[in-house]
């Protein structure tokens, strides 16, 4: 038995990979970092190339060391490699390139060199480069087993090579590829240099991760928290946001109090306070989704701002005037119940302030992650906290507004 397949307390370096994949780095960091620097190596080499960055960069300097000195020459060099570009790039979670050859190398050579690598590694293309490994082309497969050995691998490779910048953002890697579905993409420098190769897969994965933690950004959940995160880690990630949110709370509250008069007076408004919040805010949210899903599937351009803010205004006041009917003939009733003398302005303010907060909501939801864009920020973080903000202090302070000015 191959001493790496062995359990390491109860555990093959397979099973310490699975659980890595369920932890956040530091947790999977403090898993490996008393096992010794075989296994650490074999439990990461079956880790995702980011995932597997994230859990380097967290373990001690000792375990660190012990792992690379124990993983193959071109993993550790690979692995070095990519710690440094930045976290969220290409380069980060490349793989190492198992193929590449000068182009004079004949085909029978390349076979007789991938013999022996393919039993432990999987290759799927050849990449052929030249001078300071500057990639020249690509040969596939078949074209190598159904070729001449004589020929050299110059004579036989595809030329008009895609390949990926290893600098690019991973959002950006994946608008490339989604009309090509790839199994391996070769990934360069700025100078054409052969760097390592990205698998689609892996690519998959890290950007459904991502996505996956996007809905819990949105209200203030950190990336890295999972289920398994412990609950004292929990709270220090998401308290701060509450207390964000709270703060925030009080500007929506500071709105009532201003118009305490009017609600003295006009009691009946206090039960339409939460209906304007509430559709005002289904509005925005429905702009912050389809924002963000622009943005994360590239099909928000640069130019395009004004026009997605216009659409979500347009469609804030078709829908605000629609619902705002409903809520105005709500508002009818209820104050003829209760012998309301003005019951009809009284359902023309809920009637204008919906479609007012509606518009407003719409401009928020779309606004709010592109601010956060423009100042550097990820869209995903709290924005909804920020965009529930808006639109409280915009329901309430219209209908509250509305009915100060025009009913005496």
């Amino acid at each position: 038995m191959d001493p790496l397949d062995r359990p390491v307390n109860n555990k093959t370096p397979a099973q310490l990979a699975a659980e890595l994949k369920r932890c956040a780095p530091d947790q999977g960091a403090a898993l490996l970092a008393g096992h010794d620097g075989a296994v650490i190596a074999a439990t990461l080499a079956l880790l995702n190339p980011a995932t597997l960055q994230d859990v380097i960069a967290e373990l001690p300097s000792d375990a660190r060391e012990h792992a690379l000195a124990a993983a193959s020459p071109e993993q550790s060099r690979q692995w070095q490699r990519n710690a440094l570009y930045p976290e969220g790039t290409l380069g980060r979670m490349m793989d190492p390139v198992l193929a590449a050859f000068p182009p004079e190398v004949t085909v029978g050579d390349a076979i007789e060199t991938l013999r022996e690598r393919v039993k432990s590694h999987l290759v799927t293309y050849c990449y052929v480069t030249g001078d300071h490994d500057r990639l020249l082309g690509v040969v596939t497969m078949r074209d190598l087993l159904f070729s001449d050995n004589t020929r050299t691998l110059g004579e036989i490779m595809l030329r008009d090579v895609f390949a990926l910048r290893a600098s690019m953002p991973l959002a950006d890697a994946m608008r490339l590829t989604l009309d090509r579905h790839y199994p391996v993409y070769p990934v360069v420098d700025a100078d054409g240099r052969l760097r390592g190769a990205a698998r689609g897969q892996s690519m998959f994965e890290a950007r459904s991760f991502d996505l996956a933690a996007q809905p819990g950004s949105m209200v203030g959940v950190d990336k890295e928290e999972r289920l398994a995160t412990p609950w004292k880690e929990s709270l220090i990630m998401r308290h701060p946001w509450l207390q964000l949110n709270l703060l925030t709370a009080f500007l929506a509250a500071a709105v009532v109090g201003f118009f305490q008069d009017t609600v003295d007076r006009l009691v009946i408004l206090a039960l339409f306070l939460p209906v304007l919040a509430g559709q005002s805010g289904n509005t925005g949210c429905q702009a912050l989704a389809v924002t963000l899903r622009g943005m994360t599937l590239g099909e928000l351009k640069p130019g395009s701002e004004r026009r997605l803010v216009a659409k979500e205004a347009g469609l804030g006041l078709l829908n605000g005037t629609l619902v705002g009917v409903t809520a105005g003939l709500g508002m009818y009733l209820t104050a003829s119940g209760q012998g309301q003398a003005q019951a009809f302005l009284l359902a023309a303010v809920v009637l204008f302030a919906m479609v007012g907060s509606c518009i407003a909501s719409g401009i928020s939801g779309a606004l709010v992650p592109l601010t956060l864009k423009r100042l550097g920020f990820d869209p995903a973080t709290a924005s909804s906290i920020f965009l529930t903000t808006a639109t409280d202090v915009v329901s309430m302070g219209m209908l509250l507004g509305l009915a100060t000015m025009l009913i005496h």
